[in-house]
């Protein structure tokens, strides 16, 4: 049976079939999506008020609620108090949008491609707000802020990032011990001239993060890659292989690239190994923002009870890579020497773009963006993936996990993932061979696909340009 909603064009064509095995507001959604797509509901049109609406349909309010709440994280509608719920203004109805877009295995911006690690959605970054918010520090802009900024970081961005952490991550820590940094590796070199010599041990993660090995490689440590299986690193096989190592450096959240956590047993066992060698933890908590199923697994820092954990946080998965601003928290005893060593590597990051990102954070738009970010990133990763799996059938084996910002696809019979993502690179698109992350032992073969940057209206088009591509339909 079917419910007609009694209502005037553009909305006269909106319909909820109760026998499908869809649900009600999966298919209300669809409809309004549909609608927006193609012009029927142009920008700026004034929706029903959920209530009238779910009147209208015979559906609970909240139904209408969950439709509106994920096209609105879409950036599709705008909700605004006294105002009303409205198409958001600059979508391209997808009659234009096919002929202005390129293909889907073309990149859109120089420099990136489809399927591509480590970006995040570049066309949900909040350039109005990011606008306003610029154009005001500047016009506010006082003499003290126009001199060298403090090494350690803007106060303000620190402040922020304490709180954002206490509430986030459950990390109680003060202004002092936190840093602002340049990214992950600008925290990683700090922490290697805090607490590491030449030549000295440390472990990483295998399969892992490539420029993490190669940084320190060239700082001159000893690299001992250590294996990752369902539970994380391998911390009895770190003891047997280096046992005097002083550092390790772990993706707990999400392993960086099997996407696994780090178990609780295995957590305790690396902080007690830290706490027993006096060696040290670097917590790359690189995305966990992103977790979609299940409890968020804790930070490492919030467990550490002895002082010997670093927290790396960045905003280059959140906002933008090019700001190049992240955050390490310290062990407090180390705050002081870092203070020092801050004040002969460089004179501060930027402070036009602390500013803009401390009060990005104070007035809220960083938890909202993050929270329209997790539900485009929930469905365009179960697009992606409908998708592979719809296109290459038993010839694909997709690796889930609860949370992170790609996916493994494993292809049976196909042993040389590198070869792959080479053919997929001349198409256009840009996933990762799992092997490639590898330093010493054999994860297997697939590639690393990102499905931030692919909407759920191209999911198929990107599919099926990586099924062309890599040939195994020949």
């Amino acid at each position: 049976m079917k419910i007609n909603v009694p209502m005037t064009t553009p909305f006269d064509r909106l319909a909820l079939d109760r026998a499908s095995n869809r649900s009600l507001h999966r298919q209300l959604y669809e409809r309004l999506h549909a609608a927006i797509a193609d012009g029927r509901l142009p920008p700026g049109t004034r929706l029903p008020s959920t209530r009238n609406l779910a009147a209208q349909l015979g559906v609970a309010r909240g139904t209408v609620d969950a439709a509106y709440a994920r096209l609105s994280g879409e950036g599709r509608l705008i909700s605004r108090p006294h105002h009303g719920t409205t198409v958001a203004a600059g979508l391209v109805p997808s009659s234009a949008a096919s002929a202005a877009q390129p293909p889907p295995t073309q990149s859109t911006e120089a420099g990136w491609a489809p399927l591509q690690l480590g970006l995040p959605a570049l066309d949900l970054f909040p350039r109005k707000q990011w606008t306003r918010l610029h154009a005001r520090q500047a016009r506010r802009l006082s003499p003290p802020e126009m001199l060298y900024p403090d090494p350690m970081g803007l106060p303000a961005l620190r402040e922020a990032v304490v709180g954002y952490l206490a509430v986030s991550r459950g990390i109680t820590c003060t202004v002092d011990e936190v840093i602002v940094t340049h990214g992950f590796q600008d925290a990683l070199n700090l922490v290697v001239e805090l607490v590491l010599a030449r030549g000295d041990a440390v472990w990483t993660e295998d399969p892992g993060y490539g420029f993490a090995q190669l940084t320190l490689q060239a700082r001159g440590m000893a690299i001992t890659p250590v294996p990752v299986d369902a539970e994380g690193l391998q911390v009895d096989r770190g003891r047997m292989a280096s046992p005097d190592a002083r550092l390790a450096v772990v993706t707990p959240t999400h392993q960086f690239p099997t996407g696994v956590a780090l178990s609780p047993a295995r957590r305790r066992a690396l902080l007690d190994w830290a706490a027993e060698a006096g060696a040290w933890v670097l917590e790359d908590d690189y995305d966990c923002e992103f977790h979609y199923s299940g409890r968020k697994p804790a930070a490492l820092k919030a467990m550490d009870r002895t002082g010997r954990v670093f927290y790396a946080g960045s905003f280059s998965k959140t906002l933008l890579p090019s700001l190049r601003l992240g955050y390490l928290v310290l062990p407090p005893q180390l705050a002081p020497a870092a203070r020092t060593a801050q004040q002969l590597r460089h004179r501060g990051a930027a402070v036009f773009e602390q500013m803009a990102v401390a009060e990005f954070m104070r007035q809220g738009h960083f938890a909202r963006h993050l929270r329209r970010m997790m539900l485009a990133y929930k469905a365009r990763r179960a697009a992606l993936v409908a998708a592979l799996e719809a296109r290459f059938g038993a010839g694909i084996e997709i690796v889930l996990q609860p949370g992170g910002l790609h996916v493994l696809a494993r292809f049976p019979g196909q042993d040389d993932d590198v070869a792959l993502a080479g053919r997929a690179l001349t198409a256009g698109l840009k996933p990762a061979p799992l092997s490639g992350q590898a330093l010493a032992h054999d994860v297997g073969r697939g590639l690393l696909t990102s499905f931030t940057n692919v909407p759920e209206d191209r999911a198929e088009a990107v599919a099926d340009a990586l099924f062309r591509a890599i040939g195994l339909g020949a």
